[in-house]
C-alpha cells in the first residue's frame, strides 16, 4: 500500500467555459493535477478531501464557484438499507436470468423450510441478492428423471478483472457513449477509452489486518450468455470501494444497470471488508444525479471542514434553497442549528424552487434516465484566472497562514529533475520566493499542497515538465 513516490504534476486552478452537466455557459472551477503513478494511500487521502480522478488527471472542484456543485458522497456498507426500487431492479434481473422453469424445478429438488422462506421474504440481503443468479454460485441439482443438472434460462457471470483495454470493452463503451450520451464516435477512440477508463491506479494484493485485499483499479464485468453487457470501473483502496464509471450495451438498457451495479458493488464492499462505498459526486442541481442519494444512509463531505454529514431531509432542503452548502460554515454563522432549520422552514415556495434543475425530472425509473459522472472538461477549454490560489478562498484548501506553518516541511519535498530527485529547498532562490507567488516554484508547490493536503508532503514529488 505504501510503496513508491507519487510524482505530481500541478496543472493549477482552472475554470471551464461550459458545464459538462447542465450544458450552460456558467462553467465550473477546479484545481487540477496529473499523476501517472499515484499511490493508493495518497488517493484515499485525496478522495476524503473532495478529489476524484479521470484517467491520470485528478481534480478538486471549487464548489463555491460552480453552477452544479459536486459533493463527495459515500455510505458504510454494513449500514446500507435497500429501498423497494433497488430491490425490484436486481430481483427483476435475477428472475429473468433464472427463468420460471428453473425456479420451479429448483423449488422441487431443493425445498426450503417455511422459516427460510419467511426470512428471505422479510429481510433483503444485498450479498445474497447479488449472487442469486450468478452461474458460478447457482445450485444446479440433478433432475430425478433425467439425471441431468437443471440449468437457468440464461448464464449470468460477474467477474472482477484488471482495468485493461480490450476490443470487447471498447466496443461496448463506444456504443454506450454514442447511443446513450449522443457523443460522436470520433471522441471515443481506443486511445481515449484507454486514457479515460484504463490503466488507472496500480493493482496489488496485500494482507491488511489479516485480510487479503485487492487494491488499485479494476473492471467489474457483467456477461449474459457469454456476451459483455456492462462494465463498472472501480478503484479499490484500503477502506473503500470507489465507483469511477459505469457503461453498458444500449441493447440492454431496459435493465436498471445503475442500481444493479451499485448493489453488486455494495455487496463486494461488504464481502471483501472495504467498509465504505463511494459513488463519486452527488449533484443536487441535476435530478438525474440524485439517485445516488437514494442509497441510504449516505453522507456528504463538508467542503470546508472535510467532515461527513448525513444526507437527510434537512440537508436536502438546504440544497433546494442554496446550491452551495457547508454545514460547518452554517454552524459558525448561525446563532444556532435551530436558526438553520427555521431558514429552511420559513423559505417561500419560490426560494425552494430557486435552484431547481435545468431539465424537468423524468418520471421513468429506468437507468437510461440516470447520468453517471461525466468526463471532466478538456483542459484546453478552460480559463486560468490571475493571482494566487490563496486569493480565491476555495473551500477545503489550506489557507496561506496554514501553509506558512508548513513552509519548512515544503522545502523537503522532492522535485523531479530529469531522472533525479532534489529537495526544493536546495533550489537557488527558494528562500527569496513567497508561497503566494504563483509563478515561482515555491508558489506552485504551496498551491499543490494546499489543495491536496499536508499528508501528500510524505512520499511525493513535484514534476514541472
Amino acid at each position: 500500500m505504501a510503496t513508491g513516490i507519487s510524482i505530481l504534476k500541478p496543472l493549477g486552478y482552472q475554470r471551464s467555459k461550459q458545464c459538462g452537466y447542465c450544458k450552460t455557459d456558467n462553467g465550473n472551477s477546479s484545481y487540477y493535477m496529473s499523476c501517472d503513478n499515484m499511490r493508493i494511500d495518497h488517493y484515499q487521502e485525496l478522495m476524503d478531501r473532495g478529489w476524484r480522478r479521470s484517467g491520470t488527471t485528478y481534480y478538486k472542484p471549487d464548489l463555491s464557484r460552480s453552477c452544479c456543485p459536486h459533493y463527495t458522497i459515500r455510505l458504510k456498507g454494513a449500514d446500507f438499507k435497500a429501498k423497494k426500487e433497488q430491490r425490484s431492479a436486481i430481483n427483476k434481473l435475477n428472475d429473468f436470468v433464472l427463468g420460471p422453469e428453473y425456479k420451479r424445478k429448483a423449488a422441487m429438488l431443493c425445498p426450503q423450510s417455511r422459516d427460510a422462506k419467511r426470512q428471505k421474504r422479510d429481510k433483503f440481503d444485498v450479498t445474497e441478492a447479488a449472487h442469486r443468479a450468478e452461474y458460478s454460485r447457482l445450485p444446479r441439482p440433478e433432475g430425478k428423471r433425467t439425471g441431468k443438472s437443471i440449468e437457468p434460462a440464461h448464464k449470468f457471470e460477474v467477474t472482477l478483472e484488471g482495468d485493461s483495454c480490450t476490443q470487447e470493452k471498447h466496443e461496448v463503451m463506444l456504443r454506450y457513449q454514442t447511443k446513450i450520451h449522443k457523443d460522436p464516435e470520433s471522441r471515443w477512440t481506443e486511445a481515449s477509452f484507454q486514457r479515460f477508463l484504463c490503466n488507472g491506479l496500480n493493482r496489488q494484493t496485500l494482507k491488511i489486518k489479516g485480510k487479503t485485499m485487492k487494491l488499485g483499479s479494476y473492471h467489474q464485468c457483467y456477461r449474459l450468455d457469454g456476451k459483455l453487457v456492462a462494465v463498472g470501473v472501480l478503484d479499490l483502496m484500503p477502506h473503500a470501494v470507489s465507483s469511477v464509471y459505469l457503461f453498458y450495451d444500449p441493447d440492454y438498457q431496459g435493465w436498471d444497470w445503475g442500481k444493479i451495479s451499485a448493489l453488486h458493488e455494495i455487496a463486494f464492499t461488504l464481502e471483501k471488508g472495504y467498509q465504505y462505498y463511494y459513488m463519486g459526486y452527488y449533484i443536487h442541481t441535476i435530478p438525474k444525479m440524485r439517485y445516488k442519494g437514494r442509497f441510504e444512509p449516505s453522507f456528504l463531505l463538508d467542503p470546508e471542514s472535510l467532515e461527513w454529514h448525513s444526507l437527510d431531509n434537512e440537508f436536502r432542503q438546504k440544497l433546494d434553497i442554496r446550491k452551495y452548502v457547508s454545514v460547518s460554515a452554517d454552524q459558525k454563522t448561525a446563532t444556532s442549528v435551530d436558526a438553520i432549520r427555521l431558514l429552511v422552514q420559513d423559505a417561500s415556495p419560490e426560494q425552494h424552487k430557486s435552484y431547481q434543475p435545468h431539465k424537468k425530472e423524468s418520471s421513468s425509473k429506468g437507468d437510461s434516465d440516470y447520468e453517471v459522472d461525466s468526463d471532466i472538461s478538456d483542459i484546453d477549454d478552460t480559463d486560468i484566472p490571475q493571482g494566487s490560489l490563496f486569493d480565491y478562498n476555495m473551500p477545503g484548501i489550506l489557507t496561506k497562514k496554514e501553509m506558512k506553518k508548513l513552509e519548512p516541511n515544503l522545502g523537503h519535498m522532492g522535485l523531479l529533475v530529469r531522472t533525479s530527485l532534489v529537495e526544493l529547498e536546495d533550489i537557488r532562490g527558494w528562500e527569496d520566493w513567497k508561497i503566494d507567488e504563483p509563478n515561482t516554484i515555491k508558489g506552485i508547490a504551496a498551491e499543490l499542497i494546499a489543495a491536496t493536503g499536508p499528508k501528500l508532503l510524505e512520499d511525493s514529488a513535484l514534476a514541472l515538465f
